[in-house]
C-alpha cells in the first residue's frame, strides 16, 4: 500500500485543487504507487470505504490539507464526514499526521475551534502550503515526508544523482580514469625517488645500484641534462655512459678540426 496518504476536504474553500496539485508533486518526485489519492488510487467498482480504511491504516504517513476557514465546516467532528473519519483512524492506528495549511498566510489550528475527536491537530506542527511561495514549500513537504518516512529515499527522483559530480574538501584528490587499453599510472604528492614504469621493451631492462633518469630534467652533481630523449646511468661504473637522441647536433666551427687533432 502507498505510504503517503492525502487526506482533503473536496467541497471545502480550494481544498480540493491544492490537493491535486499535491497529489501530482508527490506522484512525480516518488511515483504514484506511493501516494493514496481517493479518486486516483480506488478503481472503478471497488468498495471504497473499505478502500480508504484500508488505505489510513497501512499508510506511514498522512498529510491532511486543511483550506482557509477548515475547521469552520460544519460537517467537522461528524460520524459521517470522511476528512474526519479518515484523521480519527489515521490516529488511533498511530499514524503520522502533519496538517497542511493552505492560502496567503498559513495559521496554526486552535484547540478552541476544533471538535472534541479532533482537537489533538492543535497540538501537531504543520507545514504550509502558501500561495505565494508554492514551489518552495510542495518541496519542503517533500523533504519532510522522505525524512519521516526513509523507505521513500530510494524512489525520490530529485535526490542527488550520483553520477553527478560532488564538492570536495579542499586537498582532496579525485580521479576520473576512462577508456584505458593499457597501463594507467597515477601518483601525488611524490617526495624522493619515484618508480619506474617499462612497458613495451622488446629486450632487457636494467636498473642498477647507481641513479636512473630517462626523459628527465635532472640536476646530478655537475651534471644537468635535458633532452627529446635520454638516458644517464650514474653509480659503480667506470667512466660515464650517455646516449641522447633527437635531432642531429648542429655543427660548429672548429669541431671536425678538433676531431682530427684528437685522432693524431
Amino acid at each position: 500500500m502507498p505510504e503517503l496518504f492525502i487526506n482533503y476536504r473536496s467541497d471545502g474553500n480550494g481544498g480540493k485543487g491544492r490537493a491535486a496539485t499535491l497529489n501530482v508533486h508527490l506522484r512525480d518526485r516518488f511515483g504514484p504507487e506511493h501516494v493514496f489519492f481517493d479518486n486516483r488510487s480506488i478503481r472503478a467498482g471497488s468498495h471504497f470505504p473499505t478502500d480508504l480504511v484500508t488505505g489510513v491504516r497501512r499508510c506511514s504517513l498522512m498529510l491532511a490539507v486543511m483550506e482557509p476557514g477548515w475547521e469552520e465546516n460544519p460537517a467537522l467532528g461528524r460520524p459521517d464526514d470522511w476528512v474526519t473519519r479518515e484523521i480519527v483512524e489515521a490516529y488511533g492506528n498511530a499514524v503520522r499526521i502533519v496538517p497542511i495549511r493552505t492560502g496567503r498566510t498559513p495559521v496554526p489550528l486552535r484547540g478552541r475551534d476544533l471538535p472534541p475527536t479532533l482537537a489533538f491537530l492543535a497540538d501537531l506542527q504543520f507545514l504550509p502550503l502558501d500561495d505565494g511561495n508554492h514551489e518552495a514549500d510542495l518541496k519542503r513537504i517533500g523533504d519532510t515526508a522522505v525524512e519521516l518516512v526513509p523507505t521513500l529515499e530510494k524512489s525520490d527522483r530529485l535526490a542527488a544523482d550520483p553520477r553527478e559530480p560532488r564538492g570536495e574538501e579542499p586537498g582532496t584528490v579525485t580521479n576520473t580514469v576512462e577508456n584505458v587499453s593499457g597501463t594507467a599510472v597515477q601518483t601525488r604528492d611524490v617526495t624522493g625517488d619515484a618508480g619506474t614504469v617499462v612497458k613495451g621493451s622488446s629486450g632487457p631492462v636494467h636498473t642498477g645500484s647507481g641513479n636512473l633518469y630517462q626523459n628527465s630534467r635532472h640536476d646530478s652533481g655537475d651534471h644537468h641534462f635535458h633532452g627529446d630523449v635520454m638516458g644517464y646511468v650514474e653509480g659503480d661504473n667506470h667512466d660515464g655512459f650517455h646516449q641522447h637522441f633527437g635531432a642531429p647536433r648542429r655543427r660548429r666551427d672548429g669541431d671536425e678540426e678538433r676531431r682530427r687533432d684528437g685522432n693524431r
